[in-house]
């Protein structure tokens, strides 16, 4: 059992003007030094029609989302195997209107594509305002044997207030957007160097910082400045991202009008302005992207149901969400994370997910095959707050000042049992795999729990940005997890094989 408190991240950050060069792959980057991304950051910044392309609803689709000043009657990708684009096919979307930035309306375009072929490349051209793009390479994957980078917390701009080794004062959210975008195409960057294999991204969310929850014109102006630093990393120009929405996602309609999500949960009782929920499938494997913000755990168990019933028969059954129910760093682990560990906990054991991705506590750490306890516990519904995580998390943090409530409040989040202690690779086991995700970029560090809990199996704090790779086949789920500047493993593989 851990102390139960609230925290705020640590001192240690990823400093980019002290890693002047980034580790670059020709065919996607030419921003291979921290002064030419300076020197390139106004443009940059302000290019908020970037596009951003997500794994479609299954692996012969794909979907796309921009920003666009000029509405179109439809939405239009068009798609070739031929990088002149000839006998090229059309696909038609929306376009409506979406986000005000700086007085000027700027409209939101979603197209889906469809029929691709496995272990194909293509090309791909984007209409914005009214002009096709250069065209861009995108290869298919092999739904058979795939693999995907797993990420946490990009956090644009989180950097806020730490004081580079070139500056004499703290930074600024522009300046902290200008250091974490920086940083996000380097891991990206390396990540694909070191593993060409990635087919597409995972993110359990907070792709960005800045909450602006009072929707004034600054806050959004900083808003976007954050998601064009973070969608103008140029690996992403040709890696599929299935993003989740964080807490700092969620307060605005930026996360919804940038993405495009496939089978989005619109019956959501508690939806929050970001968005909605959804899920996917890739091959075998089955991903729920859950809408953690939201704390109506019966929206959740809908979804859940919803894409099984949809898919009965995928092998994998993968829970992405934004908040680790299941972690161990300082700030969270006890605290906001877990108001819903004694409600999701049993849905998952129902529903037989195998494997559930967090993020949210910027630690790393790994649990072993977890279960519920099969007893009743408090659900917490006073912190339940709609759409509101942090307004929860700060009402329960005074709520914790109380000595019988916070026992109380312990002891009923003892709500599972560890159902396979084995490390390594793991034959047809009981139990859900939880895993937390370190922070991709270093813009927030959060220390580790003093006392690591029972139900972790392996947990770090390097004060550096990791990611991880999952590679999935007919029976065999496994991930390894890297620094991002050695290329080094920083923990053992884990592997289930289930047949």
């Amino acid at each position: 059992m851990a102390s139960v408190g609230v925290f705020a991240a640590t001192e240690h950050w990823n400093d980019a003007s002290l890693t002047p060069q980034v580790m670059t792959r020709t065919s996607i980057s030419d921003q291979t030094d921290w002064q030419q991304w300076k020197d390139n950051w106004d443009k940059v910044k302000t290019d908020y029609e970037q596009v951003s392309m997500a794994p479609g609803a299954d692996a012969t689709r794909m979907n796309f989302g921009w920003y666009s000043k000029e509405r179109a009657d439809k939405a239009e990708v068009r798609i070739s195997t031929d990088k002149n684009m000839s006998h090229a096919k059309t696909f038609k979307g929306i376009s409506k209107e979406g986000t005000v930035i700086s007085g000027v309306t700027y409209y939101t375009n979603k197209v889906e594509i469809k029929d691709l072929k496995p272990e194909t490349t293509y090309w791909y051209q984007v209409k914005v305002n009214g002009k096709w793009q250069a065209s861009q390479p995108i290869k298919t994957g092999n739904p058979n044997d795939f693999t995907f980078m797993y990420v946490g917390d990009p956090q644009i701009g989180a950097s806020a207030g730490q004081t580079p080794s070139e500056g004499a004062a703290a930074q600024d959210g522009e300046i902290a957007a200008r250091n974490d975008s920086y940083n996000w195409n380097k891991t990206l960057n390396t990540a694909l160097t070191q593993h060409p294999e990635i087919n597409f991204l995972v993110s359990p969310g907070d792709q960005i910082n800045e909450p602006a929850g009072d929707q004034k014109a600054d806050k959004i102006q900083l808003q976007e400045y954050q998601y064009a630093g973070y969608l103008s990393a140029a690996a992403l120009r040709s890696l599929p991202e299935a993003t989740s929405i964080g807490n700092h996602d969620s307060l605005t309609s930026g996360y919804q009008n940038h993405f495009n999500v496939p089978n989005p949960f619109t019956e959501e009782a508690n939806p929050t302005k970001a968005g909605h929920g959804y899920y996917y499938t890739y091959g075998n494997a089955l991903f729920i992207v859950i809408n953690a913000n939201n704390y109506n755990a019966a929206d959740h168990q809908t979804l859940i149901e919803k894409a099984i019933n949809a898919h009965p028969d995928t092998k994998w059954r993968i829970v992405v969400m934004h908040q680790d129910i299941y972690g161990s760093g300082l700030d969270h682990s006890d605290s906001d994370g877990i108001l819903l560990r004694t409600q999701l906990t049993p849905i998952y054991d129902a529903n037989k997910i195998d494997v559930v991705l967090q993020g949210h506590d910027h630690t790393y750490a790994r649990t072993y095959q977890l279960s519920s306890d099969g007893k009743n516990h408090a659900d917490f519904d006073t912190f339940k707050v709609k759409g509101q995580s942090g307004q929860a998390h700060n009402l329960l943090s005074a709520a914790l000042k109380n000595k019988d409530f916070k026992n109380n409040y312990v002891s009923q989040n003892l709500c599972y049992t560890i159902a396979d202690m084995q490390q390594g690779v793991l034959r047809n086991p009981k139990g859900v795999f939880y895993m937390s995700s370190n922070s991709a970029t270093g813009s927030k560090f959060y220390n580790l729990i003093p006392q690591q809990q029972d139900y972790i199996a392996a947990r770090s704090q390097t004060w550096r940005p990791t990611y991880s790779v999952v590679r999935i086949t007919g029976d065999t789920f496994t991930i390894n997890t890297y620094d991002v500047a050695t290329g080094s493993p920083i923990d053992e593989s884990y592997s289930i094989v289930k047949n």
